[in-house]
């Protein structure tokens, strides 16, 4: 496996994601922002977090396994959520356990941030979410 990932003692624990992720390839994958979009452009779960969390996530598995990769190679997930606050945590991880198993995607999740914005490119997109991974 090309990618180790762990909380060193001392950080800040529990957290739902890991704070450092080791990897070791030559292949980089890059997946660009995903959404809540169908393969047509349709939007999917308008005005749910929970929901376009969950297929934002789908299609980011998409992407890494179009580069022949999965989540056990991501180094790095970052989640950009329109109209940010504390209170939405709880939609936004339901969106992400409602998908997980079924994408395998683990949790803790890999190193990530989640980085609160006005608006994204269209106004029914409430949730963005970017991959880094590495392959051998």
């Amino acid at each position: 496996m090309s990618v180790r990932r762990f909380t060193p003692e001392g950080m800040m624990s529990p957290t739902p994601y890991e704070h450092v992720a080791v990897g070791t390839g030559t292949r980089h994958v890059h997946v660009s922002g995903q959404v809540a979009r169908a393969a047509d452009g349709s939007p999917v779960a308008p005005g749910d977090l929970t929901g376009q969390v969950a297929h934002a996530l789908r299609n980011t598995a998409t992407g890494l396994a179009g580069a022949g990769a999965s989540f056990d190679d991501v180094l790095r997930l970052t989640f950009y959520v329109t109209d940010w606050a504390p209170g939405k945590i709880g939609d936004f991880m339901a969106g992400v356990e409602q998908v997980a198993e079924e994408i395998g995607l683990t949790v803790p999740l890999p190193p990530s941030s989640l980085i609160g914005v006005d608006h994204l490119f269209e106004p029914d997109v409430l949730v963005e979410v970017e991959a880094t991974a590495i392959l051998d």
